[in-house]
């Protein structure tokens, strides 16, 4: 078994018997996709929720965009779209406002945008553990299909 690792606003696929893992989830959001019948599974570490109008050369770093390379990528691997589900956590509230600036609520945000490419691409999604004010770190396991989440108040449970 291998753990590949997934840096922030990157994205990675992994066959059955590895695993992928992410760090550093404030404000940013881990979405796995992942599809039982090949094993195949993917990863990607959104830090922003829309990419800028004149496009980006790197998808992975905004929710709604990132969502559909991962789609893309794992279909390249042999994953079947129709069949692809997804887990996500992260998104927290880091800066504690009592301000209504929507430009400070990044982590909601994310969450929303990546709820919307999940519903957008009807992807079902199975299982959340977002928002709060703590940081996570998630790994995948592809062989029981549990996300595990990681934090420093709650330690480490499976979704």
């Amino acid at each position: 078994m291998e753990v590949i690792r997934v840096a922030i606003a990157d994205g990675a696929v992994a066959r059955a018997s590895d695993r992928l893992r992410t760090t550093g989830l404030g404000s940013c959001v881990g979405v796995v996709l992942f599809e039982s019948r090949s094993g195949l599974s993917g990863m990607v570490h959104v830090m922003l929720p829309n990419a800028p109008a004149a496009g980006t050369d790197r998808p992975t770093k905004y929710a709604d965009v990132g969502v559909d390379w991962l789609v893309d990528q794992l279909h390249k691997a042999g994953a079947k779209p129709s069949q692809l589900r997804a887990k996500i956590a992260g998104g927290a509230q880091m800066f504690n406002t009592q301000s209504t600036n929507d430009v400070l609520r990044v982590g909601p945000r994310n969450v929303d945008a990546v709820l919307n490419s999940l519903n957008r691409l009807e992807i079902p999604l199975l299982a959340a553990d977002t928002g709060g004010s703590v940081g996570r770190t998630i790994e995948f396991d592809p062989e029981t299909e549990t996300l595990w989440v990681r934090t420093a108040f709650k330690g480490q449970y499976g979704i």
